[in-house]
């Protein structure tokens, strides 16, 4: 009896939190539509689920990893090495798009995997493997690109990053597909069951008999696949390949799901509450710019708010 008012109770908080969540954001939207006229247009909050889509599909790999009481510092490194990597590809050795933004995919995959084997095999905390990889993939990023820009990639690649079908950005429908593609696996599958296992007690999930390094090589894999994802979207929507893109992007993620009540011990939170998290950060930063606050000052901000939130 007492276990199970102890998983109602849980439940309950569990839902309290998701709530409070969607408070935080709907409040937002309400404090910048009284501040500014120009917020609820709908061509702004095209602009912000635009301005989101790619932590958003970088948090979701993120949210994978903090859910098994790990972590990735790597994914910003990742995404820009890999958007370089698809850019000079198609226009320096004439690759296909497809086959240059496939390959593009395959080594963040490649890389969330390396990620997965020095914290499995090599016994290294996460915070330290991902710590080490993130500068090995911003260092191989601007020798890559000798700290240049890459450009003249085509429509056929820019397409992804900043075009539309109809009113809806395409970087926002590819968002729209990885958040629900990971909310059915996590909810609805045998992995997603594992990770959160994993995270709750990793000890007591192996001696169930659950292949716990293996859970955690595919998880990393999906991380360092979905930074690789936000790399081509972020260098489609910039039309060029920067040295220097991604750079913070780690921590913008960490905090999106941080916010929407994913701990960094493992085991509780979701998806939803993930995503509900990047559009709190982009809907301040898209507030705060419509407000032309200087951007030293949102930095402050968002700080504070990410403190008073959780």
């Amino acid at each position: 009896m007492v276990a199970a008012l102890r998983s109602r109770l849980n439940a309950a908080l569990d839902l309290a939190r998701r709530g409070s969540v969607v408070v935080i954001l709907l409040a937002l939207m309400a404090v910048f539509a009284l501040l500014t006229d120009r917020f609820l247009t709908f061509s702004n909050l095209s602009n912000v689920l635009e301005q989101t889509a790619v932590v958003t599909v970088i948090t979701v790999g993120m949210t994978f990893t903090m859910l098994m009481a790990g972590i990735d510092l790597s994914v910003g490194s990742v995404a820009a090495f890999c958007g370089a990597i698809s850019a000079g590809l198609i226009v320096w050795h004439g690759v296909p798009t497809a086959l240059a933004m496939a390959a593009a995919l395959l080594l963040g995959l490649a890389i969330g995997y390396l990620n997965g084997l020095l914290i499995v095999y090599g016994k290294l905390p996460p915070f330290v493997a991902t710590l080490a990889t993130m500068g090995i993939a911003r260092g191989l990023t601007l020798v890559y690109t000798e700290g240049k820009p890459i450009s003249g990639m085509g429509e056929d690649y820019t397409f992804w990053g900043s075009g539309s079908l109809g009113p809806i950005p395409v970087p926002v429908l590819v968002s729209a597909a990885v958040v629900v593609v990971a909310f059915v696996v996590l909810r609805g599958t045998r992995f997603g069951l594992h990770v959160y296992a994993i995270g709750g007690n990793e000890e007591t999930t192996r001696l169930a008999g659950v292949p716990v390094n293996r859970v955690k090589l595919l998880v990393y894999g999906i991380s360092g696949f979905t930074a690789a994802l936000g790399g081509l979207l972020l260098t489609g929507r910039l039309w060029s390949a920067q040295p220097q893109a991604g750079v913070g992007l780690e921590l913008e993620a960490i905090a999106a799901a941080v916010l929407g009540g994913v701990s960094l011990f493992g085991g509780v939170g979701g998806i939803i509450g993930a995503v509900v998290g990047s559009l709190i950060i982009g809907v301040l930063g898209n507030g705060l710019n419509l407000m032309r606050v200087p951007s030293y000052h949102q930095q402050m901000t968002q700080g504070v708010l990410l403190i008073l939130a959780v």
